[in-house]
């Protein structure tokens, strides 16, 4: 099993198969992987609405806002590549993007606001509605995890990210790709297009938490299954958010 989540990878089952009689106290299981989920979602969710009403009251320092982006960001690469860590680091990048997301939500808030109220708050609604639908395929058999789908999704979030970096290192000597980032038709297309592959990626998110427990996996993988999820909530609310921008901006 593979996936495009950097978090998520096959080399994490090397040398782990199907043991019986192992305690379930020990190995990884859907169930605590999934109450891991929660918890992190519950830290994150209380860091950003904290740093939202901060940043409303202008008690949170604007350098805070990079501060935690980055935080977050080296946290992530260190519980990615140390996966064992994941039941120390996850919680702090959970808090970190918290912090992160509830202070970019306020901004866009302020700039969005008076045309289109609430922007933040429908951002939230469908990034949790999505999660449940794409949860809701999956458990149901509606959409099969199949090879031929890891590695489409796989495939397009690369180049997605190879996209992302090429448009970087254009920036950087003056060129832009005004069409695909503004609030055109084809930028919202291109908005939505990339929601929908941040939806699937949480269609291989659930299938390695699966084999994760399938396998029996060490305890501390239901940390790492459920820090991977949060990578790719991350993502999902950041372009939902984005593509509402894209669309109050198309109104104007």
């Amino acid at each position: 099993m593979a996936t495009s989540n950097p978090a998520f990878s096959q080399d994490m089952f090397a040398g782990y198969g199907q043991v019986y009689g192992v305690p379930r106290s020990t190995v990884t299981t859907v169930q605590g992987t999934m109450g891991k989920c929660f918890l992190l979602l519950g830290i994150m969710t209380g860091c950003a609405l904290f740093a939202f009403q901060s940043m409303a009251t202008g008690s949170l320092a604007p350098g805070v806002l990079p501060v935690a982006g980055i935080a977050g960001f080296v946290l992530a690469l260190v519980t990615i590549f140390k996966p064992t860590l994941a039941p120390w680091t996850s919680p702090v990048y959970a808090a970190m993007e918290g912090v992160f997301l509830g202070a970019v939500s306020q901004v866009v808030e302020m700039r969005f606001g008076k045309a289109y109220p609430g922007i933040a708050l429908q951002a939230v609604m469908l990034t949790g509605g999505t999660l449940l639908m794409m949860l809701f395929v999956y458990g149901n058999g509606i959409i099969r995890v199949t090879d031929r789908l890891k590695s489409g999704v796989i495939m397009a979030t690369g180049a997605l990210c190879l996209f992302y970096v090429a448009t970087m290192l254009l920036r950087l000597f003056g060129v832009t790709m005004p069409m695909v980032y503004s609030s055109s038709p084809i930028g919202i297309a291109f908005s939505l297009f990339v929601v929908g592959l941040a939806a699937f990626n949480l269609l291989l998110d659930f299938d390695f938490i699966e084999e994760a427990a399938a396998r029996q996996a060490p305890k501390y993988m239901e940390w790492y299954g459920a820090f991977g999820l949060m990578v790719t909530l991350v993502w999902l609310y950041l372009e939902m958010l984005r593509l509402l921008q894209k669309v109050a901006s198309n109104r104007d």
